[in-house]
């Protein structure tokens, strides 16, 4: 069932509609070379060969899970001869160009470069991290979103009714809500839908007319489980634990918990996530509720002692209590001022007066001297300057007027004007 020719492509109007730069240069047979990015069945393979069934080029398709360098020169050397011989260009399809290393990349090089080649490469990788800049700044990246469960539906309902390459001839009848089901579960890979349902319709009991019956509850027996479309090392793993945080740092518990439950579900590392949670509690809440650490770190501990899907929970536990605490970076932002303020230079000697006089020569030396023992005096407030001299009164944490922070504000203020007073202004 896959497309033939761009009018049967379903779902990437934005880069293949009518007078689309990318379906004139197609139409026109004037190509240059292209990363097509997009998530597993979005239409890349099936892109580039509709681009080999219009062209004049030769068109060589090979896979950079099965090729290595050998081969990429082999098939530079044909593209090249090919020019001197016939003047014919010659259009290159590498599948998943993710794989391929850094050398093997770079053998494409010269040969985009000097016009040899067309590149087409298809990746579901982020080609900012997976392909090599100076091959990416010679292409152009056409972006394949995708797919919709509308637009999977029009490809399962085109599969019923094909008579030559689907499925009509198994005279199956599938409810609505059946292709419903196998279009939500297909997370928008065409190729996990028509797969789905080629089983769902092989699978169903037939009718004393021969004629198979697919509904919603043979779907749910035959799909089990929808396995979540997700790359622990990749883009889309990034993509989810930064929903996690934004949705935790925007208080919303109820996102909190789809995107944790998502990450969970594919598989993710609970204590990747626990560290996450972690982070997020001393970067995001901070001093404002220190519990959300405590908490975060408790969830951690429960992986370890309870492993899933038990600590599952705990996690949950810890991530909605980190959205639902009132939010500071002020300790965050603090620290960054200080390691900023350090690595500028200020690297000044520890005071005298706060240095411990632990023999007689440190003693003659001054050290110790002026210190003020806290529990000594009132409300333990002295006027002991404990910064270098050139950082004296520098403000690095500043509190925040919510949660516990407001607290925390206010007894600054009160020992600052204190030490104030003491010092005589």
């Amino acid at each position: 069932m896959r497309p033939r020719s761009l009018d049967e492509i379903v779902g990437q109007e934005a880069v293949l509609a009518e007078g689309a730069p990318l379906r004139r240069s197609i139409e026109a047979d004037d190509l240059r070379s292209v990363i097509l990015w997009g998530p597993p069945g979005s239409g890349k393979t099936t892109l580039a060969r509709v681009i080999a069934g219009r062209t004049k080029a030769a068109f060589i398709p090979f896979s950079a899970v099965t090729s290595g360098i050998k081969e990429v020169r082999e098939v530079m050397q044909r593209a090249a001869a090919a020019r001197r011989t016939t003047g014919r260009r010659t259009i290159v399809f590498v599948d998943e160009i993710h794989r391929f290393n850094k050398a093997q990349q770079d053998a494409f090089l010269p040969s985009v470069e000097d016009g040899t080649i067309v590149l087409i490469g298809a990746t579901t990788e982020n080609p900012s991290f997976e392909v090599n800049a100076a091959l990416l700044s010679r292409s152009r990246v056409v972006r394949l979103e995708r797919l919709s469960e509308e637009h999977l539906e029009t490809l399962l309902r085109r599969a019923l009714s094909d008579g030559e390459r689907g499925l009509a001839s198994s005279r199956a009848r599938v409810d609505d809500d059946a292709l419903h089901a196998l279009a939500a579960a297909s997370q928008g890979d065409a190729r996990a839908a028509l797969n789905a349902l080629d089983l769902a319709v092989t699978t169903a009991p037939e009718d004393e007319g021969g004629r198979r019956h697919v509904d919603r509850e043979h779907v749910r027996k035959t799909l089990q489980r929808t396995a979540l479309y997700h790359d622990r090392a990749g883009e889309e793993h990034f993509n989810l634990i930064s929903a996690l945080h934004k949705s935790m740092r925007n208080s919303d518990p109820d996102a909190t918990l789809y995107w944790l439950a998502r990450m969970l579900e594919a598989g993710d590392d609970p204590l990747y996530v626990a560290r996450r949670i972690v982070r997020f509690a001393s970067e995001d809440v901070g001093l404002a509720d220190p519990r959300a650490l405590t908490l975060a770190l408790a969830a951690k501990d429960a992986v370890h002692f309870v492993g899933r899907p038990e600590a599952d929970l705990a996690l949950a536990q810890a991530a909605v209590y980190a959205a639902l605490a009132p939010k500071s970076n002020a300790l965050y932002a603090a620290w960054g001022e200080v390691l900023g303020t350090i690595r500028e230079g200020a690297t000044d000697p520890v005071p005298l007066s706060i240095r411990n006089a632990v023999t007689g020569l440190m003693k003659a030396e001054g050290y110790g001297e002026g210190y003020a023992y806290a529990h000594d005096h009132a409300d333990a407030i002295t006027a002991l300057q404990c910064l270098p001299d050139r950082l004296a009164d520098r403000v690095f944490y500043r509190p925040t007027a919510r949660g516990l922070e407001e607290e925390l504000s206010r007894r600054i203020e009160a020992w600052r004007a204190a030490r104030r007073k003491l010092s005589g202004g």
